[in-house]
């Protein structure tokens, strides 16, 4: 069945990309056999930068041809007499829907023959965008304007609202989206130093999730038994596992180890890592706890033993100081420890509010 348009243009900030958006840009896939999805600003949103919203963008919508623009960006696709910048965002609205055009025309290589917004301005923006194609193409098909929940009574929200606290919101975000507002909080230690019982323990008081030890499933699963081509395998399972439980979590997260974790048993083991767990190894953290042994040794059957722990503990002081990760220790009883841990998070609310997290990497930069 033929749709109604040839191609759709979606065009918007996306800051943050909220469930109005993905409204808007179903319709127009939905209708359109093609669909291009244009986002910039100029400024930037704080804590809302072009490679944030590109990766969004591709996650909840891979079948679209996307342009996230920058500055930066801009000047290296231009062509001579191009654009050299990003209209402003309360600038001149020709300015802007003639900057459109040009991305289409010019960058892009098409023209389109529909518009989507949610705004009374499309018909405008559909009338110039029509203007400038004819301009050097003048059979170039007329731009229609799909409105789409202008009164916005299928989906009451905005990116002002969310920009001042997407938790509270978060009913308009999806899982994807939201994840990125999610800080972590990554509990390093040596054996039996109370990781698991801490994580576990520090998700139930705060109702979010926490991400299990994804290294010892895979241990137990093999009977302790591991092949070189394993650690890489957890180190980007451990991160998936991470990204798919953010989107669930409230607020915080709890990871129980890190990759970092995994690139100590690798040399540990074979005295080696592939370059890729290094790579891994490097994830960014809100929180680093390194829960120190200062408690009797447990042994459970998988474990090496008392000097081991006492020789990982040493391990990740050096690795955390020489990385320059600041870390939290936690001491004394899991009471302690929890009331310790969360008055640090604490802290970094405080500090930070509510913008994504600058240390929230795209999958392929992280391994997983």
């Amino acid at each position: 069945m033929s749709k109604r348009f040839r191609r759709g243009l979606v065009v918007g900030k996306f800051a943050p990309l909220h469930r109005g958006h993905e409204l808007l840009i179903g319709r127009a896939l939905d209708e359109c056999d093609e669909v291009i999805v244009i986002s910039y600003q100029s400024p930037e949103f704080p804590g809302y930068p072009a490679e944030v919203r590109e990766r969004w963008l591709a996650a909840r919508f891979p079948q679209t041809t996307r342009l996230v623009l920058t500055e930066e960006r801009l000047r290296a696709i231009t062509g001579p007499g191009g654009p050299r910048r990003i209209p402003p965002n309360d600038g001149d609205p020709v300015e802007d829907r003639r900057f459109c055009g040009y991305l289409c025309q010019q960058v892009l290589g098409v023209t389109v023959d529909a518009v989507f917004t949610s705004e009374e301005y499309g018909d405008p923006f559909a009338a110039e965008l029509t203007r400038y194609f004819r301009q050097t193409q003048p059979d170039a098909p007329e731009v229609r304007h799909v409105l789409v929940d202008r009164a916005r009574e299928r989906l009451p929200v905005s990116g002002t609202l969310l920009r001042a606290d997407p938790h509270r919101h978060r009913r308009y975000l999806s899982a994807e989206v939201y994840a990125s507002f999610v800080r972590r909080v990554c509990l390093l230690g040596g054996e039996s130093t109370g990781k698991s019982t801490l994580a576990m323990t520090l998700a139930r008081e705060l109702g979010t999730e926490w991400v299990p030890e994804y290294g010892r499933e895979i241990w137990m699963e093999k009977g302790g038994v591991l092949d070189f081509e394993d650690m890489e395998h957890i180190g980007r399972t451990q991160i998936r596992d991470e990204e798919e439980a953010a989107g669930r979590a409230e607020r915080w997260i709890i990871c129980d180890t890190s990759p970092l974790t995994t690139l100590f048993y690798s040399h540990q083991i074979f005295g080696r890592a592939a370059p890729a767990l290094e790579q891994m190894a490097e994830r960014a953290y809100d929180l680093t706890v390194l829960c120190v042994p200062d408690f009797a040794f447990v042994q459970d059957g998988t474990r090496h033993g008392g000097d081991f722990r006492h020789q990982q503990h040493a391990w990740y002081l050096r690795e955390l100081e020489s990385r320059g990760i600041p870390f939290l220790h936690a001491t004394g009883s899991l009471d302690e420890r929890v009331a310790q841990v969360g008055a640090a998070m604490e802290s970094i609310d405080a500090i930070r509010g509510a913008s994504p997290l600058p240390g929230v990497q795209a999958p392929g930069r992280a391994g997983s």
